[in-house]
């Protein structure tokens, strides 16, 4: 019988719900002979003891070893691995008994944002003496002092308002354009800079290192 290709595309983080974790959980898999595919799909590549509930257990694998399970279970395949040579499982129980926890947390780090941002931004116009610089362009332009609150100050309010929502592009479900915001650049660095560290970690462990 001749082999059978089977292509494997593994994602470097994936997060599951559910204990026992099976190959289309964390890959794309694809063959001519679909019997294959789909036999290939449902081998289990690890199971997860269930944690405290809002906990996360994490498990590090590495494509050679889940190869070894695959071929263990279908003979006469040959695989090719279009994805990640080392990935990252994180297992949490359903996300639908720490819905509440989730707003809260989401609700203290827009508060913590917002406050940090206008005290920065507080800061920034005494350092820069904002006030002054205002009240010396109308005085030169208008041939009198301010009294406070001009159409400087209002538009310079609007303009800030403005730019923050320019630049970051994103209004509630609505954006600007199709690219993504810096926040959402950011959250994917960070995210596979976590799966990096974390393979990393398990290699140094593998081989013994302190880590720590």
């Amino acid at each position: 019988m001749s082999n059978e290709t089977v292509y494997l595309k593994i994602a470097q983080t994936t997060e599951v719900y559910k204990p026992d974790v099976y190959v289309k959980d964390i890959a794309e898999v694809h063959c001519r002979n679909r019997s294959v595919e789909a036999k290939i799909k449902t081998i289990k590549v690890t199971s997860f003891q269930t944690p405290k509930k809002g906990n996360k257990i994490t498990y590090v694998g590495s494509i050679m070893d889940l190869l070894t399970q695959v071929e263990a279970e279908e003979k006469n395949i040959q695989i090719i691995s279009m994805g990640q040579a080392d990935f990252v499982i994180n297992y949490r129980t359903d996300a639908g008994g720490i819905i509440l926890l989730q707003w809260i947390k989401t609700a203290v780090v827009a508060a913590i944002s917002f406050c940090g941002a206008a005290f920065a931004i507080m800061t920034f116009n005494n350092d820069a003496s904002v006030t002054t610089v205002f009240g010396n362009i109308y005085q030169l332009v208008m041939g009198t002092e301010s009294d406070g609150v001009t159409v400087l100050e209002l538009s310079y309010s609007f303009g800030v308002a403005l730019g923050i929502l320019v630049f970051f592009n994103h209004f509630a479900s609505w954006k600007l354009t199709v690219d993504p915001t810096p926040i959402e650049v950011e959250m994917r660095l960070y995210e596979d800079n976590v799966g990096k560290t974390l393979i990393q970690n398990y290699g140094r462990k593998e081989r013994g290192i302190d880590v720590s």
